[in-house]
């Protein structure tokens, strides 16, 4: 059977009240990656108390300052509730909702973006819309070792948009599952078949 090519398509992302609105760009269908380390989409449940206590379904897009535009607000870092876990991780909520879009690590810059030339369905052609993204100069993905980091938290991505379905990917095992409670010498390869201990389906 030939394989499906991919498409790289927008998906509109918002907060529960919707102050908080962005684009996420994703190669769909989602395919589970074959090489960990290199830049990638991936999608996963991590097991750490921080990811499993605030209810983040990473999607990590294959590039994040070309991948991710924060259309609302424009300034996350004063406009945000923030939550800094480890010192350097910013776990970004709504102040009025109190649902966490994103978490991040690294510096962002406001862009003016064409979004109908971005594929954005209802995007008037030529009319330029401010965004926040990731610094594009300088980025290197990799929280620990370059200090560049964005998932998105898939529970955030609108409903009911064709090709972004999280219970499909789960059912074919295309989700993968981090073992971070356990400490670095005795953790545990990403597994795509079942949760490790004190993680979540």
């Amino acid at each position: 059977m030939a394989e499906v090519q991919q498409q790289r398509r927008p998906f509109h992302g918002s907060c529960h009240c919707g102050a908080v609105r962005y684009l996420v760009f994703l190669n769909i269908p989602h395919q589970a990656p074959k090489d960990k380390g290199k830049e990638q989409q991936n999608i996963y449940r991590c097991n750490c108390t921080a990811c499993h206590k605030t209810g983040i379904f990473h999607v990590r897009v294959h590039s994040s300052p070309d991948d991710f535009l924060l259309l609302s607000p424009q300034d996350p870092m004063s406009e945000l509730g923030n939550y800094k876990c480890g010192a350097y991780l910013n776990f970004f909520f709504c102040k009025t909702c109190a649902v966490r879009p994103f978490t991040f690590m690294g510096e962002g810059e406001v862009i003016e973006v064409d979004l109908s030339s971005l594929g954005v369905s209802g995007a008037e052609p030529g009319v330029k819309t401010k965004a926040w993204r990731p610094k594009k100069e300088g980025w290197i993905e990799g929280r620990t070792t370059h200090g560049c980091y964005l998932s998105v938290n898939g529970y955030t991505v609108d409903a009911g948009q064709e090709g972004f379905d999280l219970r499909e990917w789960s059912e074919k095992k295309l989700v993968g599952y981090e073992d971070y409670l356990r400490s670095d010498s005795d953790r545990q390869p990403m597994s795509w078949e079942r949760p490790y201990p004190g993680g979540a389906y």
